[in-house]
């Protein structure tokens, strides 16, 4: 919340979801209570169903979305997305990530580098980082939300959908635009693991694109420079 409220972008709104939790989140919200356009606090079936409320209660142009573990890396980043939403004329942006550790968020344990979006890239095992993803408006109300159907790679079938099978304009950032805490659900666990990756592949199934195992384990392959490129 701090990272949001920090921001030097003035012309925004903060929509929390939570889930209907007892944990204090909401004696803690009540402090930032007068700096959010609104706070849902309800049960819900999942982390993809809490984006989808989000976005449907959104108002502004671009929807980025911010987890509850992640931070902005600084208080230009929605300056930043603005900017090159605004000047580059496109329909979303992204940019790069760094995984911390869960207690210190200046050690960084993982760099997500991104690059520049080129038709098919995905099909080599690219995705951009979804928390650095930020989307017009418009495009959810054309193309559709999260598919709930997916209990993990939600996040990339949308970014598929978005960019490779509709292939909506983008714009890449080449700088940190978000601070990721580890022990995100898709690496908690090999099941977990398993369970992403088949429904990676299911994600080019239900979208008619040509993209199957081999994609599939370059996508996983691809993520192994991050421990090395810090």
């Amino acid at each position: 919340m701090q990272s949001i409220i920090n921001q030097t972008y003035q012309h925004r709104e903060c929509i929390v979801i939570d889930g209907g939790s007892t944990d204090g989140t909401m004696d803690l919200l009540k402090k930032y209570e007068n700096r959010m356009t609104k706070i849902v606090s309800e049960r819900d079936n999942g982390i993809y169903d809490a984006m989808n409320k989000g976005i449907k209660l959104a108002t502004g142009d671009v929807i980025g979305i911010l987890n509850s573990d992640d931070i902005y890396n600084d208080a230009t980043v929605i300056e930043s997305v603005a900017n090159a939403i605004m000047e580059n004329s496109v329909d979303s942006c992204y940019g790069d990530l760094v995984y911390v550790d869960k207690n210190n968020p200046d050690k960084v344990i993982r760099y997500w580098k991104s690059c520049i979006y080129k038709n098919g890239l995905f099909r080599s095992g690219w995705m951009p980082p979804h928390p650095t993803f930020f989307v017009k408006r418009e495009v959810y109300e054309k193309y559709g939300c999260f598919n709930t159907d997916f209990k993990i790679a939600a996040d990339y079938e949308l970014m598929l959908r978005f960019l490779e099978r509709h292939k909506i304009s983008t714009y890449y950032i080449p700088e940190v635009l978000i601070k990721m805490r580890m022990g995100g659900m898709s690496n908690r666990s090999l099941k977990n693991l398993f369970i992403k990756s088949s429904e990676d592949y299911k994600a080019w199934k239900i979208n008619n694109l040509n993209g199957g195992i081999y994609t599939i384990l370059l996508k996983n392959l691809c993520k192994l420079p991050q421990f090395i490129n810090k």
